[in-house]
């Protein structure tokens, strides 16, 4: 089995203060994060044991997913368990892909790259089983689809705030 693991790299043309701003604050979290859906956020607190509840909307159906910041260094590293959640922001399978891992590891970390930005964005199994491994490797060539989209969201918030 191939090695379960996703990452993706994006340049921004603005300072990591500016980047960290748009991965930090829960405003601007709601504008790029779910591109195509409406992204409502019940929590953010961004600190070590910090809950972000993120509803998806998509038409009638809704989706929770609860995320626990595990490691926050302003600026430079964020880290959090990201999973699906019930209707009392518990720890959850997702109801859409019984297969699919409980909880995700994400990490995103941010470096100067000629007068910008590099994120790097990684998406790992967490305490997974093979058969969630098998459904997130299954799945991983539409990763960057999500994601990208997000982040060409990001370049137009960067726009602004610059």
């Amino acid at each position: 089995m191939s090695t379960e693991s996703f990452k993706m790299t994006r340049e921004f043309g603005a300072s990591r203060d500016l980047v960290w701003r748009t991965l930090t604050e829960a405003g601007l979290v709601q504008r790029w994060y779910g591109p195509g859906v409406e992204t409502v956020i019940h929590e953010f607190e961004v600190k070590p044991g910090g809950l972000w509840l993120n509803e998806m909307k998509m038409g009638e159906r809704s989706m929770n997913q609860r995320m626990e910041f595990t490691e926050v260094s302003p600026t430079d590293r964020l880290v959090f368990l990201m999973s699906n959640a019930d209707e009392n922001w518990e720890v959850t399978a997702n109801p859409m892909m019984p297969d699919w891992p409980q909880t995700l590891l994400t990490t995103v970390t941010l470096e100067d790259r000629d007068g910008g930005t590099l994120l790097t964005l990684g998406w790992d199994p967490h305490e997974a089983t093979d058969a969630e491994r098998a459904a997130f490797a299954a799945a991983a060539s539409d990763f960057n689809k999500g994601w990208g989209a997000g982040m060409d969201i990001i370049d137009e918030i960067l726009a602004e705030l610059s």
